[in-house]
């Protein structure tokens, strides 16, 4: 028994529940000799060891065991930093490079608004107002109330874009398509949603329905590849929309592609100062047209005007609605290029910078159209006062040639983050800023984008054919995001009907009657977005889907963890000393290919690994949660299930890095084993004692000179004490031989399977699975190279799946 420092007495056994108010006087666990510390010394184990082992914990088994498979495992601390804990200098540096990146497209627009609109020409002053309200209440509704003050709250922990609106879905309801998720992902600290629960019916019910019905899961994934198509089709349209000859705009296309690689951080510093110069002019400029020609346009500021717009033009004012939606071109760059920035620095560089300057050179352009109508269709440029026109059409080409940059970056983000939900065909993603783990670029992306734009640049020719395709690109993306958000908002957020309801009726007709109108040039250049966006959810969806066979196909053939033991505890097998990591997608069961290598190679390393890389929808996951073991029982014989997990803006570590950190908290793993079990001995201990006589003696808080203080003797805690000096030798002897392992060596399998359709099935899967994806798998990157496994110490398993 142990005496308190309050004087109140501490039965044996209940050590660890009174830790906090005990003096540090305790017994050593087997030689029942006081000390401050357990002695260890008739365990043959070094007393600092045995001290550290046997040090009560608190309930690592429940609380802060980040490697257990069962459903009860807590969170363990996070060092993540959140984005609004950012400082406000880090904000305002990340909003000064936002504007070079995320505002040249929206920036730019003034340049070609009008014109687009009135292609006929102005018929009456009247519609200059009408046009200029429309403008005013798009620009306000869809790009500052919808995006920068709804939208960028529904991100992913910093990141945006349809991807990251599929994230949450999923991490809230199992609507991911390969039925690979375990409870204990949910217990991530960047995982965490409130759940439904009996007060929210509305939310548990659309959940049912999103988990229960798989045309539910398709619909939603195939909604969400079709958004990041859309956003991938806008990085080859904008760039291609130049005003400059076909010749010259190719050089500017492939010097702007070439300067790619130096990473968002240069890019935005170098291209933010321009940008920041252009929205100054463009509000010199409206100012001054407005106190030049007036005033007056401003009663466009009542929404009346827009009606009496459509009243008077009818169907040409709904066929003009394709030249004004051009005025919030690059808003859903905001979103998609989030993750390079942060939400509070895109709010304020929007609302603060590019906002204003847009508002004031409408209606200064509007100011200047109501005296000169037939200046339409070069407004922007006959606007200027005379003393700024050189040094504005100067700014405004260099600003033209960094509206691109937006979409750029989004296509590189979206990529990325469909690569780490399995969605996309293996490319290499390089992390340009140590800072920022969102800004990246994607060398094999960044060729094809600059081949398509060339291409597109040589066979349109002209921007009007270009701006009619890019329309129906942008506005498909805002029409998706607004579904995706009001999913969102009914099961995640649960926010009020009301606010829901007035959420997509407002924002989805604003943006299905522009859609509506883009339609209609579907001929005139309309249908290469819908051809480019076909052509690349084709490829995302015949991977996914043969990506989803083969995963089904290794669960069916699966076998259990003892017939694998049994296989390697055969007599014809042999273990080589080392630590071998068997790379399968299976995080249950062990895949096929392991009886193929045991029954060709008749050999198995000391210390077996089936390791999984698993990737979560979550933007990131921090490194004290990202390995999660379980044994392979029997435990002594050395196998090991590891899942480790990443975010999907995530890059594996480097071989060096990752094979410290897996041995790192392999160790960590066997050791907080020991503590779980040894709790169980602490109970068991504890039961045992109470059914024994013994005489409680109440103590000092100084350590008497009596050899024994309160033993209890008995035959059932000898046992027990046997029991536990059994477990420390033998966490040791585990630790001990994976270091052993460790520099004997670290060897990676990796299953080389060539997949083929069944002999039964139909012709449309035969050409999916034999010939459409085995092409996108020999052209993309290797999976050793996309696991960063080091080739010199690589063993590939050939077999052959049939699907």
């Amino acid at each position: 028994m142990y005496s308190g420092v309050d004087g109140r007495v501490c039965p044996p056994g209940a050590w660890s529940q009174w830790k906090n108010m005990c003096t540090d006087i305790r017994r050593c666990s087997v030689c029942d000799a006081p000390t401050s510390r357990s002695c260890g010394a008739c365990l043959g184990v070094p007393a600092d060891t045995y001290a550290r082992l046997n040090e009560p914990q608190k309930s690592w088994g429940k609380l802060f065991r980040p490697d257990s498979f069962s459903i009860e495992a807590g969170k363990t601390p996070t060092n993540t930093r959140h984005p609004s804990l950012m400082s406000w200098r880090t904000t305002m540096s990340l909003a000064f490079q936002s504007l070079g990146v995320v505002y040249g497209d929206i920036g730019t627009s003034p340049l070609y608004v009008y014109a687009s609109t009135f292609t006929e020409g102005i018929h009456e002053k009247d519609d200059i107002i009408g046009v200029l309200s429309l403008i005013i209440y798009t620009l306000t509704l869809v790009a500052l109330l919808k995006y920068v003050f709804i939208v960028l709250q529904a991100n992913d922990n910093g990141e945006g874009g349809t991807f990251a609106l599929y994230s949450l879905i999923c991490r809230y309801a199992k609507t991911g398509l390969i039925p690979n998720q375990e409870p204990e992902d949910r217990e991530l600290s960047n995982y965490t949603l409130e759940l439904p629960n009996t007060q929210h019916r509305r939310a548990h019910k659309i959940k049912e329905k999103l988990e229960n019905f798989k045309f539910s899961k398709i619909t939603l994934f195939l909604v969400t590849i079709m958004g990041t198509s859309m956003v991938i089709g806008d990085g080859i349209l904008t760039p291609s929309i130049s005003d400059t000859v076909v010749g010259v705009s190719v050089a500017i296309l492939i010097l702007l592609f070439a300067f790619q690689r130096f990473g968002t951080d240069k890019v935005g510093f170098s291209f933010a100062p321009i940008i920041l110069l252009w929205f100054t002019f463009l509000t010199g400029i409206g100012l001054a047209n407005l106190f030049t020609h007036g005033f007056t346009v401003l009663k466009a500021l009542n929404p009346l005007y827009i009606i009496h717009y459509f009243t008077r033009n009818g169907r040409e004012g709904w066929i003009s609605l394709g030249g004004v939606f051009l005025c919030i071109t690059g808003t859903e760059a905001m979103f998609a290029d989030l993750g390079h920035f942060s939400v509070r620095a895109v709010q304020i560089s929007f609302s603060c910078i590019a906002y204003p300057a847009l508002l004031t050179i409408y209606c200064g352009q509007a100011a200047y159209l109501t005296k000169n109508t037939s200046n339409v269709s070069n407004t922007f440029y006959d606007s200027i006062p005379d003393p700024f026109y050189w040094p504005t059409f100067v700014v405004a080409v260099a600003a033209s040639i960094i509206a691109s940059q937006a979409m750029i970056s989004g296509a590189f983000s979206v990529i990325s983050q469909s690569l780490r939900m399995g969605c996309f065909p293996r490319v290499k993603v390089v992390h340009t800023s140590a800072k920022y783990e969102g800004q990246v670029y994607i060398p094999e992306i960044n060729y094809f984008l600059m081949l398509a734009c060339v291409a597109v640049t040589l066979a349109f020719r002209t921007t009007e054919k270009i701006g009619h395709a890019y329309g129906i690109a942008v506005v498909t993306v805002m029409v998706i995001t607004t579904f995706m958000v009001t999913l969102i908002m009914l099961v995640i957020w649960k926010t009020n009907i009301v606010w829901i309801t007035m959420f997509l009726i407002i924002f989805g007709s604003i943006e299905m009657l522009y859609l509506s109108s883009v339609m209609y040039k579907f001929t005139s250049g309309g249908y290469l977005p819908l051809a480019i966006t076909v052509v690349l959810m084709a490829v995302m969806a015949i991977w996914q889907y043969v990506h989803v066979l083969k995963y089904r196909y290794e669960l069916r053939e699966k076998i259990s963890g003892e017939t694998a033991i049994q296989m390697a505890t055969s007599p014809d097998i042999n273990r080589v000393p080392g630590i071998a990591l068997f790379y399968t997608e299976l995080v249950h069961g062990i895949t096929p290919l392991y009886s193929h290598y045991i029954s060709n190679l008749s050999s198995v390393h000391t210390v077996f690994v089936l390791i999984s890389i698993k990737s979560l929808p979550v933007s990131r996951v921090t490194p004290s949660e990202r390995f999660f073991f379980r044994y392979v029982e029997p435990k002594d014989f050395g196998m090991f299930r590891c899942v480790v997990r990443y975010g999907y803006k995530e890059d594996i570590e480097e071989p060096d890095e990752f094979e410290r950190q897996f041995v790192h908290y392999l160790k960590e793993f066997i050791h907080h084993e020991y503590f779980i079990s040894g709790g169980e001995v602490e109970e068991a201990e504890k039961e045992e004692e109470t059914n024994v006589q013994t005489t409680l003696v109440p103590l000092s808080n100084s350590v008497p000179s009596s050899g024994r203080i309160g033993s209890v003797h008995s035959s059932s805690s000898d046992k027990i004490r046997s029991g536990r000096v059994v477990q420390v030798q033998s966490v040791e002897n585990q630790k001990d031989l994976v270091e052993k392992a460790r520099e004997k060596g670290m060897v990676y399998l990796m299953g080389e399977t060539e997949i083929t359709a069944d002999k039964d099935s139909s012709l449309f899967k035969k050409f999916i699975v034999n010939h459409a994806y085995n092409f996108l798998k020999k052209n993309c990157r290797e999976g050793d190279k996309a696991l960063a496994i080091p080739r010199s110490k690589l063993l590939k398993v050939g077999m052959t799946y049939e699907l």
